[in-house]
């Protein structure tokens, strides 16, 4: 029988939903998992942007992955850019090449559609992708702690909780601060949205009280003029993404400090996450910075999508909550 790559729909989606569970369920139950797919794809920018495929034999699922397709700039040209995600082997037919089979039909049809450049983060370290041409963007992970007012309490500062309506302000102050890099995502508002909804869903669908997403603004007037999304889960803290019109950043610190003070008894959170290179808000202070587990890599697929010079850490703008 011929293999054919084929969208992963009906028995095949559920298939590889068993099959996946025990690696990516992050904390939800098997109707959970499902739910939180189907939900991400009922987004505006899911709709269009994110989908399953699968690599089958007859009826048989030999590998997996999901594919984000995104809108982004590389040394000042729009391009477009493949994601590639959740790359998964059956047991049962793992040894005979057919994760490579894969993504290289994935990165054919997404050339053949436009695609300029492909973009994926590895869990197992780089030798596997950099086999099939991919290279490796280095990422750091920071450990924060939020500096407090010296009297204590929080800041005067105007906080709310984020909505729909702020999300075209959210990506207009991202611009700006955007330009500075040689790559990021054109995160517009749907994508914004998107990236918010899989982490409240994240938290609506797992156990209770297991994890809460907190997304607020500082506004001035009616607007939106700085924002934070942290994923909390205990005394974990991970800063998912932010944005500020202010360059120093210092209303976003301010709404920390807002956060951080809401329950002055309570042990100080750990705070992990990516900040881009030259913005760190004054109330925040990097206490440790390690090499990211997450392994960013990328492969070109058209000379638009070819760095005019390697990429280093401070070229790449991409906030945690992008990750897929």
């Amino acid at each position: 029988m011929s293999i054919d790559l084929v969208s992963a729909e009906g028995a095949i989606l559920d298939r590889i939903f068993a099959d996946t569970f025990d690696i990516w369920h992050d904390g939800l139950n098997p109707a959970g998992y499902r739910r939180h797919y189907a939900a991400q794809r009922g987004t505006a920018w899911g709709r269009s942007h994110l989908h399953r495929w699968a690599l089958v034999d007859g009826g048989e699922v030999l590998a997996s992955a999901k594919v984000y397709d995104f809108a982004a700039v590389l040394d000042g040209r729009s391009i477009r850019v493949i994601g590639l995600g959740a790359v998964f082997t059956d047991p049962a037919h793992r040894g005979r090449g057919h994760a490579r089979m894969l993504i290289e039909r994935l990165l054919d049809r997404a050339a053949g559609d436009g695609a300029d450049l492909a973009l994926l983060f590895s869990e197992i370290g780089p030798g596997y992708y950099a086999r099939l041409g991919f290279s490796v963007v280095p990422r750091s992970e920071l450990t924060l702690r939020v500096v407090e007012p010296d009297r204590g309490g929080a800041p005067a500062t105007l906080v709310r909780a984020g909505g729909d309506n702020d999300l075209a302000s959210l990506a207009d102050m991202g611009r700006p601060r955007s330009h500075a890099h040689r790559l990021h995502l054109d995160r517009d508002r749907d994508l914004i949205q998107f990236a918010v909804a899989k982490k409240r869903l994240l938290a609506g669908l797992g156990p209770s009280g297991a994890r809460e997403l907190h997304f607020f603004v500082a506004e001035e007037g009616a607007s939106a003029v700085a924002y934070v999304v942290v994923t909390v889960r205990g005394a974990a803290w991970i800063i998912e993404e932010g944005g500020d019109r202010d360059p120093a950043g210092a209303r976003l610190g301010a709404i920390l400090q807002v956060l951080v003070a809401r329950e002055p008894g309570e042990r100080r959170p750990h705070i992990r996450g990516w900040l881009p290179e030259g913005f760190c808000p004054p109330q925040i202070k990097i206490v440790e910075r390690s090499p990211s587990l997450e392994v960013m890599m990328i492969r070109p697929l058209t000379a638009r999508g070819t760095p005019d010079r390697a990429l280093n850490e401070a070229d790449v703008l991409f906030w945690h909550g992008d990750l897929f």
